[in-house]
């Protein structure tokens, strides 16, 4: 009896770093508010990111608690579960602070890349 080939499991689809379906509903489907939304989060991250590794624990936790509000606010949940993840290793080791901020790092590059693709289309 020959054996059937295993063919190779199809990749799993890309996930959205913003859910488009939350931001519509918190913009009520107006398509200029959604596009200024999306423009002032991503001015808004790149500004805290940089803050963030530059300032002390109490401030990387304050910026770290503002950028997850904003991310909640037009779906980028991924970004808003780092930026949590920074807020808990805010008072951390040095070590645990800069790999929490790594992966939100990570998080907001998807996040403005797929912001930067909204806005383009």
């Amino acid at each position: 009896m020959a054996q059937a080939a295993m063919l190779p499991a199809a990749p799993a689809p890309q996930a959205l770093a913003i859910d488009r379906a939350h931001l519509k509903q918190m913009t009520f489907g107006d398509c200029g508010l959604e596009r200024e939304l999306l423009q002032l989060f991503d001015r808004q991250a790149e500004l805290l990111l940089a803050r963030m590794r530059t300032g002390d624990a109490a401030m990387l936790a304050t910026l770290a608690h503002t950028l997850k509000g904003s991310a909640l606010g037009i779906g980028a949940t991924e970004v808003a579960q780092a930026a949590a993840a920074v807020e808990g290793a805010a008072t951390g080791s040095p070590a645990q602070r800069a790999a929490a901020l790594g992966g939100l790092a990570a998080a907001t590059d998807a996040a403005r890349v797929e912001i930067a693709a909204l806005l383009r289309a």
